[in-house]
């Protein structure tokens, strides 16, 4: 999907759009006021105080109507240049003008405006020439929307829109949108009850339900496998932390307004988690260690809270509580090659269990004139950039350098994935790290008997499973592979009265073998039991009638096929187990 934000074009376009809807809107409603109307990735949106006016689905059209009837009048778009004094004037009416202009840099001492016919607007631009060229628009959907994203303020009224230069570009856009909207994880984790959220809870906090959570304890135990043998070794930490540790991690300096209000118990001061590296520091700590120890592997399925703005979190994509697959490996300087090129291996090995093809590294390093939010020591950056580079480039692997995007205490590699709608989104990272085993005074005995500063090696190979997993959703359209679906066979009886014995025998005989399988054996008609497997996106229906009773077999349907297959139950349970055993994944 095109990010319109990114080209310049369609920035411009779009951001003239946004002016033509302020205007249409001016037009039907006089008394209304407006905040920003900036450019985003999915096309422009505008907010607005309509007074005691709430707007509905049945208004867009009618801003659109009048949209289309001031493009076709084909004003010209003329820009004007103010003095701030001038603009405090023009605007005096407008309380959301005069606050943009009081906040302006003193050094802006010239201000400019657009105006199109009978409208006029605050702007830095640059727009087209003429409201004519903004013919093939779209309003999308509307919103609530604090002023300057704050409860405490009043709730604006947001509508988005888009904008192209044909029609062909438009209707193709709108195409994609309907495909994401069908995509979507929480409307297919709403229909197939994976997970829900719950305002008594709080926003960002999923809940898990029984579908969900055994798609999450596949993935669990998916990862554990690959991960236990490859040497590492699992703990259980706490989800709470005192201010102390992160304070000695460094966290408290540069993560603090990421994380949760403190807590104060008794004497103590705690916070809820935001990562697990100083737990795992101390795990490490908790015995001597001998240079012939190392690597050591820690890996956790650990549960985090980070703050996110309410209107940031988005399902199981981005949470306030998450469940992270991480690792901090502790290593020997001469070991940080071999262990970081096997990180990347089992990236690139889980990838391609899950069929995952579109993706690329990205090198995220600081900004080495940000001496706050990174820890100063240049020796230090200069040694931990560069080993990463080598072995990326020792391995051939295709990267780009992002400056800025660095953890404050190591560079790291994200890997970015394109999703099969939607922006990129960062499943796995990798992190090295010189400086938390310094201020946790870790230390191993090397071969001379002197002790030395391991190095860690932060891993997480799905990210959290809460983002992996609704990854996964959108990818498969909730149509999971037969591993990974919370029912895996749904058995059906052509009629319970007759065939619902044998139904239920091969129901138990399934389950037995470890086969997730439901029977449906309710007084409907066939044809309705069918159709609802297929709603559910069982991977296997089995429908069971005289024939099948009779002859001790079973007759399967795919999800999304017509034609039956006989075969003997003990045949239809090797299919499964041989497709459940490989992880396939379905195209």
């Amino acid at each position: 999907m095109v990010n319109i934000k990114e080209d310049e074009r369609l920035s411009v376009l779009n951001h003239s759009c946004a002016h033509l809807l302020a205007q249409a809107v001016k037009h039907l409603y006089p008394e209304a006021k407006f905040w920003v109307g900036p450019v985003v990735e999915e096309g422009f949106y505008y907010d607005i105080d309509l007074g005691n006016k709430t707007l509905t689905d049945e208004d867009l059209p009618k801003i659109e109507k009048e949209m289309k009837k001031i493009s076709k009048d084909g004003k010209r778009i003329v820009r004007h240049e103010l003095t701030k004094e001038d603009a405090l004037e023009m605007f005096k009416e407008d309380p959301y003008k005069i606050d943009l202009i009081s906040r302006m840099d003193e050094s802006e001492t010239t201000i400019s405006c657009y105006t199109q016919g009978d409208f006029t607007d605050l702007c830095r631009g640059p727009h087209v020439e003429s409201v004519k060229e903004l013919k093939h628009f779209k309003l999308i959907k509307h919103s609530g929307a604090y002023w300057k994203g704050d409860a405490k303020n009043k709730m604006l009224q947001r509508i988005y829109g888009v904008c192209f230069d044909t029609q062909e570009d438009l209707d193709a856009y709108l195409q994609e949108l309907e495909e994401a909207k069908q995509r979507d994880h929480r409307k297919i984790g709403k229909e197939q009850e994976l997970f829900m959220t719950h305002e008594l809870v709080g926003a960002g906090m999923p809940l898990w339900l029984p579908n969900g959570a055994l798609i999450r304890h596949e993935l669990e135990n998916y990862i554990y496998k690959k991960e236990r043998d490859m040497g590492y070794e699992h703990v259980y930490t706490p989800c709470v932390g005192t201010v102390d540790l992160y304070k000695t991690s460094g966290h408290w300096d540069h993560y603090k307004e990421n994380m949760f209000p403190m807590m104060k118990v008794d004497d103590e001061e705690f916070v809820l988690r935001p990562m697990n590296c100083p737990h795992h520091m101390l795990v490490y700590k908790n015995k001597m260690h001998s240079y012939r120890d190392l690597p050591i592997r820690i890996g956790e399925f650990a549960t985090d809270f980070r703050y996110e703005a309410s209107g940031a979190v988005k399902g199981l994509e981005r949470v306030r509580c998450m469940c992270q697959n991480d690792a901090h490996l502790f290593v020997r300087p001469d070991q940080i090659g071999e262990e970081f090129k096997r990180v990347v291996s089992l990236i690139l090995d889980v990838y391609k269990d899950f069929g995952i093809k579109d993706y690329k590294f990205r090198l995220s390093l600081r900004d080495k004139n940000d001496k706050e939010k990174y820890f100063d020591d240049d020796d230090m950056w200069e040694n931990a950039e560069n080993k990463l580079r080598e072995v990326l480039n020792e391995m051939n692997v295709d990267y780009f350098e992002a400056e800025g995007e660095a953890a404050f205490y190591g560079p790291k590699l994200d890997v970015e994935v394109k999703p099969a709608v939607g922006a990129e989104v960062t499943l796995s990272t990798c992190q090295l790290d010189f400086l938390l085993p310094r201020r946790f005074e870790l230390t191993y005995v090397d071969s001379n008997g002197e002790k030395q500063t391991p190095v860690v090696i932060h891993r997480a190979i799905f990210g959290t499973f809460d983002r992996f997993t609704a990854f996964l959703i959108e990818e498969t359209k909730g149509t999971f592979p037969t591993w990974l679906a919370p029912t895996q066979v749904e058995v059906i009886p052509v009629s319970s009265e007759f065939q619902g014995d044998y139904a239920r025998e091969v129901t138990e005989k399934l389950k037995e073998q470890g086969i997730r399988a439901e029977l449906d054996d309710r007084n409907e008609k066939l044809g309705y039991r069918l159709r609802e497997a297929q709603t559910k996106k069982v991977p296997y229906t089995l429908i069971l009638g005289d024939n099948e009773k009779q002859d001790n077999t079973v007759s399967y349907r795919l999800h999304g096929q017509k034609e039956t297959t006989t075969v003997s139950q003990q045949e239809f349970i090797k299919l499964i187990k041989e497709e459940v055993d490989n992880k396939e994944m379905r195209k």
